[in-house]
């Protein structure tokens, strides 16, 4: 079985869009940013556009807020230790057309 290997470009957190949200995920990222999960929610998050979900909220360029670098300038979740089972899954659970096309990982 192929396992996809991630060269760390950083685009599939530039793609606008919803990360939603789990409960028990917003409980781990409060507390691994060291804040209180009321005002993680006020400062972090929004309500989906189908009013469904709770969503991390975006940089106005449309890339998640969570996306940094290290110190060679490639990309890292600055939440990696909890980052949200969505981010978690991609490629593999992923079912975003052209997804293939922006992402310079693959399956090896």
């Amino acid at each position: 079985m192929k396992k996809f290997v991630c060269s760390r470009c950083g685009n599939c957190c530039r793609w606008p869009g919803a990360v939603k949200l789990l409960d028990a995920e917003v409980d781990a990222i409060a507390q691994f940013l060291g804040m209180p999960v009321e005002k993680f929610l006020a400062e972090h998050t929004e309500i989906t556009p189908d009013r469904q979900h709770l969503s991390l909220r975006e940089k106005p360029n449309g890339e998640c807020e969570y996306l940094g670098t290290d110190d060679r300038g490639l990309a890292r979740c600055l939440i990696e230790n909890v980052k949200p089972r969505q981010c978690r899954i991609f490629p593999e659970k992923w079912n975003f057309p052209g997804w293939e096309d922006k992402c310079s990982g693959g399956f090896q």
